[in-house]
């Protein structure tokens, strides 16, 4: 289970960038998970919520924004999101000439404190 050492590292950065800025708490995170990513959603929350008791963090509220998956369809020319990975077929023609512009990244995008 990899969500659980992404909640770990992610409390590490918040707690981090917290205390650099004075905070005495973090109270939300929002979270950009990449179309390749492979985060199961509810998987990350809960350890998440584990792994920020007794922290700086504790009750952080969770947010996550899920990128969809774009690709250039060489077969139809033109920019598509996928219907859900990893299917990898063009949803307006069948395609399977694929140039994804999706990635695996995970992203803290804002921090919330107190």
């Amino acid at each position: 289970m990899h969500e659980l050492t992404l909640a770990q590292n992610t409390l590490e950065i918040l707690e981090q960038q917290g205390r650099a800025n004075g905070a005495r708490r973090i109270t939300a995170v929002w979270l950009s998970l990449g179309a390749f990513s492979c985060v199961e959603a509810e998987s990350l929350n809960f350890c998440f919520d584990m792994v920020c008791r007794g922290t700086l963090a504790e009750g952080c509220v969770l947010h996550l924004e899920q990128q969809p998956a774009e690709a250039w369809c060489g077969h139809c020319r033109r920019q598509v999101t996928l219907p859900g990975v990893p299917i990898l077929v063009c949803p307006l023609c069948g395609g399977h000439q694929l140039h994804t512009d999706a990635h695996d990244h995970i992203q803290i995008k804002r921090l919330e404190v107190a």
